[in-house]
């Protein structure tokens, strides 16, 4: 297998040359003074699933990711930079211990139905997330919510089981949008957002209109979006390149230098908390020896996967989610190297030593995972571990593989603060859900919680510090780099700021965005 000049860079870079001679694509052009409203925003996303739906306790994709912030809202918005915004509600205060929280919502907002928000709606969408029936990925997070009460027309009041003094960011997550109370006809669309649902079929395309009464000024400048599931990174780029579409995600870092030196191309290229990793499960064979998972961390890399699966755009990580874009990154980790002798004698001590490990892949975790893997193989077998790549269908990859199977490709995109993302991916509580190692670790469960509750800056750092020291040296993924968001667009796209959470301005472009006039 060979890194360097692949088909597809080859391919891209003759397309480039004959689509502009073919299509006269014109210089980028300046960006207007201000925001322009009209026009059908084309956006190809390629993560989807066929079984998705629009139940906002379900949302897996980014596809439905941009589909959920075009047609609905949640009470706090995640703006550049990580910081919370008002957003269906003005407002938030917490107790003196951070146990209780109050909202104040928004006034005079209006569902797609005609009927006003209130604050049962506010209850409502927040306890779909709650108790023992909840399908929610965000149940483990929503556990430690004890009451939630609406204390005036205006205001909703949550009780914590215990304190927690970033609960409020929990609430700008992309499953904690506002529906209306009572109504589990999820699939009808029915939000407060900028735009209205015209047509929806999962694992296609989406159609929205935009709503003529918004509520939120200075958004939802195009007319009309639509988004297209399209899985192939060579399809969305041709796509692109000929005008069919004016965005798209996941650009594939082998071929980015190329799409952005094509005339009529901008790319948008965002430094943030993704990291790419092969995660185990560490509860099954032979994955439960923390030794052996050290071996894996041992036998990969980093500098070559930089190199050769992100061509530069990104840097080594150290088997652990906290970047130095989040406050409480810890820089005094010791790095994992690549060791194979190390590594080796590990397999051999554990009677591994011939062992095949399968590791189960596709595309559509993140662009380039196929050839990671394999070039994860080949540094593999230089200490003597056999890593058989098995490559999966796109369609129900997070369905039937993620988490399902004992070592498999996976990518995340970070979260708001470290509690969620700690909480969320590593904690007990959200074993079976979205802890997708089934890690357990019970040092790190305490001094997650402890951080949680800590209102000391010093002392929640150092608790912060500690919870990566444990994912780092214990947990089950191997995470060799951070790898940089890259989105390209056609040069009409216009945007400001972009935020760093996920890809196309955390997932909020076609909102925020607009045409050049």
């Amino acid at each position: 297998m060979t890194f360097g000049t692949s088909r597809r860079s080859l391919l891209l870079g003759a397309g480039a040359m004959g689509a502009a001679a073919a299509l006269g694509l014109s210089p980028r052009r300046a960006r207007a003074e201000g925001p322009v409203k009209g026009g059908t925003f084309r956006l190809a996303i390629a993560d989807f699933d066929t079984a998705e739906t629009l139940d906002p306790q379900v949302n897996e994709s980014r596809f439905m990711m941009s589909l959920q912030y075009q047609i609905r809202n949640c009470l706090i918005e995640i703006g550049p930079g990580g910081v919370l915004v008002p957003e269906l509600a003005t407002g938030w205060e917490g107790n003196a211990d951070s146990t209780v929280w109050t909202f104040k919502l928004r006034d005079g907002v209006e569902f797609h139905n005609g009927k006003t928000m209130t604050a049962d709606d506010v209850v409502w969408s927040i306890n779909l997330h709650r108790g023992a029936d909840t399908i929610s990925e965000a149940k483990s997070l929503i556990a430690q919510v004890s009451d939630v009460k609406a204390t005036a027309p205006g205001e909703v009041t949550v009780t914590l089981a215990a304190p927690n003094a970033g609960f409020p960011s929990l609430l700008s997550l992309i499953n904690m949008l506002i529906v209306p109370a009572e109504d589990r006809n999820f699939d009808a669309g029915i939000g407060t957002g900028g735009f209205i649902l015209e047509n929806y079929e999962p694992g296609v395309r989406s159609l929205v209109k935009r709503n003529p009464n918004y509520w939120k000024e200075g958004r939802a400048h195009f007319d009309a979006v639509e988004l297209r599931a399209i899985a192939d990174v060579n399809a969305r780029t041709t796509a692109l390149q000929t005008g069919q579409i004016d965005a798209m995600n996941f650009v594939d870092s082998a071929t980015a230098g190329l799409l952005e030196a094509m005339p009529g191309v901008a790319l948008i290229r965002t430094l943030g908390k993704q990291h790419y990793a092969f995660s185990m499960n560490c509860t099954a064979t032979p994955f439960t020896d923390p030794q052996v998972r050290m071996a894996m961390k041992l036998a990969i890399d980093r500098q070559e996967m930089v190199d050769k699966i992100l061509s530069g755009y990104g840097s080594i990580a150290n088997d652990q989610p906290i970047s130095t874009a989040y406050q409480y990154h810890n820089p005094d980790l010791e790095q994992h190297a690549y060791d194979p002798d190390k590594a080796r004698s590990i397999f051999q001590k554990a009677g591994l030593e011939g062992a095949t490990v399968p590791l189960h892949v596709a595309e559509t975790p993140f662009t380039g995972a196929t050839d990671m893997a394999q070039l994860y193989a080949e540094q593999a077998a230089r200490a003597g571990i056999t890593i058989e790549v098995k490559r999966e269908p796109e369609d129900g990859y997070w369905s039937n593989i993620w988490g399902k199977t004992p070592m498999f490709a996976t990518k995340w995109s970070g979260r708001v603060n470290e509690d969620v993302m700690l909480s969320l991916c590593y904690s007990k509580d959200s074993i079976g859900t979205w802890n997708e190692t089934s890690w357990d670790n019970e040092a790190f469960n305490t001094a997650l919680v402890a951080a949680r509750g800590e209102k000391d800056e010093t002392k929640r750092k150092e608790l912060y510090w500690e919870c990566q020291a444990l994912i780092s040296a214990d947990g089950g993924m191997v995470a060799p780099v951070w790898a940089d968001f890259i989105d390209a667009t056609s040069d009409k796209v216009m945007h400001g700021e972009v935020g760093n959470d996920w890809e196309l301005d955390g997932a909020r472009a076609s909102e925020r965005w607009w045409f050049a006039a």
